[in-house]
């Protein structure tokens, strides 16, 4: 049969979900595990490989440097092939720098298993973006999104905590092995599932880099890479914060983990249906909601039911994330497959900027709840950003008016 047919064959569904969007949300749910489990390890890895905690950090950061580096290039060099096994391709790259991950024996191999594991994750999102959203109707685009997303967000409620405790019962190596599982398992859920469609001929590096020409992509990256740093500022040592500060067991830390998903889910469930209602303001919502939640959480960190609301309200800073995706496919143009891989390039350049800027903040002695504030000046920024963006699209509207 031939890629057209197979193209042409909808997908099952269960509940709204076809199997294809199923399929793309384990890849997501595999890959969201992996980002966020070392985050509740950072101790464990710190003294097996005899580093400090601020220090075993900069695994999170070569993790998401891969994702800024990988993002791009891969987008650009992958557009003119068939999606479906583009995606097959990321996910296997993906089980590779996990399992990389796995047998580390030196902090050194680690970093570079990381930055390997990195570099499929923005490409395997945006493609699989585009995969949903092509499925969806025009005015469903974002919940389409959201729901190959949802993968990732569940992974935080439930991956990311049972990786972390299997970190803590097996060691932190168990994590990664897992999560290299999980991508195998995606690998052959994409081949059966994920419609395979032809190659694009048409489609070019040249074209694809005509993205990064546009203010309006670049602006909507700096949004995403600065507005969102906060999260990580702030999560990225939220074991510290949680048992110094707040007076927490490191038992409860995977109970947390999973309050983190949920907040991640419910902000993953209305971000993208406000995109779809009003994707501007949906954006604008999201980032000031996050400047409040930092804020609480420099102030109010020293109760744990406090802390469980703080978690809770951060997590759901993932609001944004839908509407960014959507807003950059509207933006770029014919560059489609780099403007929503770059995306993700951004969110994990806010990683980096986040870990290591939090990292900054307590390494000179200003205290583990110190990252809320680094996170709510992170938000302000691309409050701006995003402010620059409105009005340079209605200074365009109103060009186009006076013609």
């Amino acid at each position: 049969m031939s890629d057209d047919a197979l193209s042409s064959i909808p997908a099952a569904r269960w509940g709204g979900v076809s199997s294809a969007e199923l399929a793309l949300a384990v890849g997501g749910f595999g890959i969201g595990t992996g980002e966020f489990a070392i985050m509740g390890l950072l101790p464990q890895v710190a003294d097996d490989l005899s580093v400090s905690v601020p220090y075993a950090g900069h695994v999170i950061s070569a993790y998401a440097i891969g994702v800024v580096v990988g993002a791009p290039l891969i987008a650009v060099l992958a557009a003119r092939f068939s999606r479906h096994n583009v995606l097959i391709a990321l996910m296997s790259l993906f089980a590779l720098g996990n399992l990389a991950s796995a047998a580390a024996g030196s902090f050194g191999l680690l970093m570079a298993a990381r930055f390997l594991a990195g570099l499929p994750h923005g490409a395997y999102f945006g493609v699989a973006a585009l995969v949903a959203a092509g499925m969806a109707a025009p005015h469903q685009r974002a919940r389409a999104i959201g729901r190959v997303m949802m993968g990732l967000t569940v992974a935080t409620l439930v991956g990311t905590p049972l990786a972390a405790w299997f970190g803590q019962a097996l060691g932190w190596r168990a994590a990664f092995a897992i999560v290299g599982a999980i991508s195998v398992l995606t690998v052959v859920l994409t081949w059966f599932h994920v419609p395979k469609d032809r190659a694009n001929p048409a489609a070019t590096p040249l074209k694809e880099l005509g993205a990064l020409g546009k203010t309006q992509v670049w602006l909507t990256l700096g949004i995403c890479a600065i507005g969102c740093g906060g999260m990580f500022a702030v999560f990225s040592y939220i074991t510290p914060a949680l048992t110094d500060v707040a007076g927490l067991s490191l038992g409860s830390v995977p109970i947390m983990l999973s309050v983190f998903g949920a907040g991640m889910i419910l902000g993953n469930i209305v971000g993208s249906r406000l995109a779809d209602w009003s994707l501007l303001p949906a954006i604008g919502i999201a980032l000031v909601f996050n400047l409040v939640a930092y804020v609480l959480f420099y102030f109010t960190m020293t109760t744990p039911w406090m802390a469980v609301i703080n978690v809770l309200l951060i997590g759901g800073g993932f609001a944004v994330v839908p509407g960014i995706q959507t807003r950059l496919m509207d933006v770029a143009g014919e560059a489609q497959t780099l403007a929503a891989a770059l995306s993700h390039s951004a969110f994990n350049l806010a990683n980096a900027l986040g870990a290591w800027l939090g990292g900054l903040s307590i390494a000179a002695g200003y205290g583990w709840t110190s990252t809320g504030l680094v996170g709510a000046m992170m938000s302000v920024a691309g409050i701006g950003i995003f402010l620059s963006s409105v009005f340079l699209d209605r200074s365009t509207s109103a060009r186009v008016a006076l013609r």
